[in-house]
């Protein structure tokens, strides 16, 4: 029988709140009003073939689980049960929904002691998937439950320039990402996901290790969803690991992208990749649709501290002071300054410090007399063993209209700011 055609009048009410009010207070989940998470916005670009009908709703299944819940620890148990049997019709390969759907129908002949109560034979056979799914409908319901400010941003995020349109940032703690829109009046949050991270947990070092890298990207492409393998879902966006950093800490590995889930599943349970970030498939056709490539940085974290972009403005003059005095260097009779901005380990494509100043110098000689103009700063901070700052900005000399994209990496090195690595990439 369908699902939507049962009978809720044998429902047990009482057996069911009484698992319901254990699971509420396992998760501390609040029973108040819970819309939808994200809002729908138009797709800037046209989809590519594979997406060109009408977009799924990024973040509705999630929603519509969320109100499910709501519904059960209001004590609405019958409009419980019918949203939950219309959420599994639309979203047939959502587990997590038809684990609380059986929940509810079994919830009128048995007592249910807690979330996926299945027979001991059943539970015993799917134990490793039960338990992925308990994380995740914990994952989830503290997201709701302790959103971010909606005008705050990660730390991180010290200065995004106007290059910067949007910007993403995952919190593995959270199983989540963030998607920011940046434009004159500041970033704000656009839409918030669940998400999958490496089967192995965080912190990449080496090929094949499962785990999910931590650090500061960049989205270098937008893979056609036609040359990949179901795998994939609806597309991939891949970012630049092994970054710089990882680089010089000997890391090894790549093919680290964001991309969707399988025809057979809408989500995967919170560690299910080979070291990729994993979102259902409407969620990301959202992004692909939003996002652009290059210019998109992509924050990996755990539990971001979250700050109004005023609060950062100290921190982003105090660094920009410092790259304007590095940029009235840039002349001839000021070498020896300039080269204090330097690292003793610089390395940049191979070059050391000392081949590349051969090279410096020669600009420098190029320059003449002009000064150097610096444009379009974005300054991204990331902070573990070391204290990392990444400039990017258009410098152009003075005079001209158009010049070069540079990006730097900056280390704190012994109470000063010292740059390890610089190169042009646009």
């Amino acid at each position: 029988m369908n699902p939507k055609e049962r009978s809720v009048a044998g429902l047990d009410r009482t057996r069911l709140l009484h698992w319901f009010a254990a699971f509420c207070l396992a998760l501390g989940f609040c029973t108040g009003a819970v819309g939808a998470t994200d809002k729908k916005v138009k797709p800037k670009t046209k989809p590519r073939a594979a997406a060109r009908a009408v977009l799924p709703r990024d973040g509705l299944a999630e929603a519509r689980l969320i109100e499910v819940y709501r519904q059960i620890g209001s004590a609405n148990t019958q409009e419980a049960l019918r949203l939950a049997s219309a959420l599994v019709a639309d979203y047939p390969h959502f587990q997590l929904a038809q684990l609380v759907l059986g929940d509810l129908l079994s919830a009128r002949a048995r007592p249910i002691q807690g979330v996926g109560d299945v027979p001991p034979e059943l539970a015993q056979a799917g134990a490793q998937n039960l338990q992925a799914l308990r994380a995740e409908s914990q994952l989830r319901i503290a997201a709701i439950k302790e959103p971010p400010p909606e005008d705050r941003i990660p730390a991180q995020f010290v200065a995004l320039a106007k290059r910067n349109k949007h910007a993403i940032a995952v919190d593995t703690a959270k199983a989540r990402l963030y998607l920011f829109e940046n434009n004159e009046a500041g970033p704000r949050l656009l839409a918030n996901y669940y998400i999958s991270v490496g089967k192995a947990g965080v912190g990449k070092n080496v090929e094949g290790d499962q785990r999910t890298p931590l650090g500061a990207y960049f989205i270098t492409s937008n893979l056609d969803p036609t040359s990949l393998k179901d795998l994939y879902g609806s597309g991939a966006l891949p970012v630049n690991y092994p970054n710089v950093l990882d680089l010089r800490r000997g890391k090894t590995g790549g093919g680290i992208w964001l991309h969707g889930t399988p025809s057979t599943q809408f989500t995967r349970a919170p560690q299910a990749t080979d070291g990729c970030v994993a979102v259902a498939n409407p969620d990301l056709l959202r992004i692909i649709n939003t996002v652009e490539i290059r210019t998109t940085p992509v924050l990996i974290g755990s539990n971001f501290r979250w700050v109004q972009p005023s609060n950062l403005g100290a921190e982003r003059k105090s660094f920009t002071d410092t790259l304007q005095s590095w940029a009235q260097a840039k002349r001839p009779g000021r070498e020896a300054d300039l080269m204090r901005f330097y690292a003793n380990d610089f390395n940049s494509e191979g070059k050391d410090l000392a081949r590349f100043s051969a090279s410096l110098r020669s600009e420098i000689v190029q320059l003449g007399a002009r000064s150097v103009e610096l444009k379009d700063v974005s300054l991204i901070r990331w902070t573990d063993d070391a204290d990392t700052m990444i400039a990017t900005f258009d410098e152009l000399p003075a005079g001209e209209k158009t010049g070069r994209t540079v990006r730097q990496y900056w280390q704190w090195r012994s109470n000063a700011w010292k740059i390890i690595y610089e190169g042009v990439i646009g």
